[in-house]
């Protein structure tokens, strides 16, 4: 951990490190790997534009908890954005927009063969990246923290624990179950996270919460696959307004998980008017603090929180910084439970 002595986490924050923190790579214990990307989005655009707004935002924190010692303690500092990636994604969403857009109107793309080989070859040499980077520093005793892009870029992160954990389980907040195969004939999607993870035989539980938006190859994957367990939104809601407590809803949930965890963030999993900027935002959601209060639980519980993602945060000219400021929150608050 770095000497903090000289410095003031009641000062100003000042932007270009993240949480404005005086740390560098080697005196952290939490690195936060930024992946630029969103080729595959298929609503709305954005969210490789999320790492630099979070960024941004972050330096605008108080970095005191309730209950706890402050998450900036352990050290954080996040990698330089990789300019590359942001223009490898930029040139696939040039080439995947009018494609979804033929798609939408019923017809056929007649390029679409060579749109899908490029998406797929731009997304496996992402994958790939992303996984030396990660074991690059699991290897030297970082915990890793994906910060997306869309929901596709945490596969190779995935990979990467499940050369080093023979057992752990994910933790997914998230509106969608993303349990498609190859939706719109990209193997990485970011709506085939999780069918893509769920490849990966380290990976013995899929805990979903907060979804409401899922089709019928969801649904037969969940019934077919008995590691994964769906909490939707509406059927807590539902027994919250019966008077089931969310601390015991919490239990249950953390109960189905291994030792080991993985949390997976998509920030459409909150409420939308805490991420409107989101690249598919749907009705319904957990606020702020139920999301903190389950990640919290996984803690306490006693389980080993291995790593985490958040994905999905798309800034808006107009927010004047709201969804990334939401962002940068739910980031901290994931560093706190690591």
């Amino acid at each position: 951990m770095a000497n903090s002595s000289n410095y003031d986490p009641s000062a100003v924050g000042v932007k270009g490190s993240i949480f404005g923190l005086p740390f560098t790579e080697d005196d952290s214990s939490i690195v936060i790997l930024p992946v630029p990307w969103d080729a595959t989005v298929s609503y709305s655009a954005g969210t490789a534009d999320g790492p630099q707004a979070i960024l941004d935002a972050s330096a605008q924190l108080d970095l005191e908890v309730v209950g706890k010692e402050a998450p900036w303690k352990q050290g954080i500092w996040m990698a330089p954005i990789d300019k590359m990636d942001r223009s490898k994604s930029q040139d696939l969403r040039l080439l995947v927009e009018p494609y979804i857009e033929v798609l939408e109107a019923g017809g056929d793309y007649t390029q679409a063969a060579e749109v899908i080989e490029s998406v797929n070859s731009g997304t496996t040499g992402l994958k790939n990246q992303v996984k030396v980077k990660t074991l690059n520093y699991i290897n030297k005793g970082k915990t890793v923290g994906l910060l997306g892009g869309d929901h596709s870029c945490p596969l190779g992160y995935l990979e990467a624990l499940s050369e080093k954990h023979d057992d752990f389980g994910i933790l997914q907040i998230d509106a969608h179950m993303d349990l498609r195969k190859a939706y719109e004939g990209f193997q990485h999607s970011h709506a085939s996270i999780m069918y893509n993870a769920l490849q990966l035989p380290s990976i013995s539980k899929l805990v979903q919460v907060g979804i409401r938006d899922f089709c019928e190859e969801e649904m037969a994957v969940v019934k077919a696959d008995p590691r994964v367990i769906v909490y939707f939104d509406q059927e807590l809601k539902w027994q919250q307004f019966e008077g089931t407590t969310w601390q015991s809803l919490c239990k249950e949930m953390v109960a189905q998980l291994p030792d080991k965890v993985y949390v997976s963030f998509d920030i459409d999993g909150l409420q939308p008017s805490l991420c409107p900027g989101t690249g598919t935002p749907v009705p319904g959601g957990l606020a702020y603090e139920e999301a903190v209060y389950l990640i919290n639980q996984v803690k306490s519980s006693g389980r080993e929180i291995i790593g985490f993602d958040l994905c999905e945060v798309a800034p808006q000219s107009d927010d004047k910084e709201w969804n990334a400021n939401v962002g940068a929150r739910v980031l901290y608050a994931l560093c706190g439970v690591v």
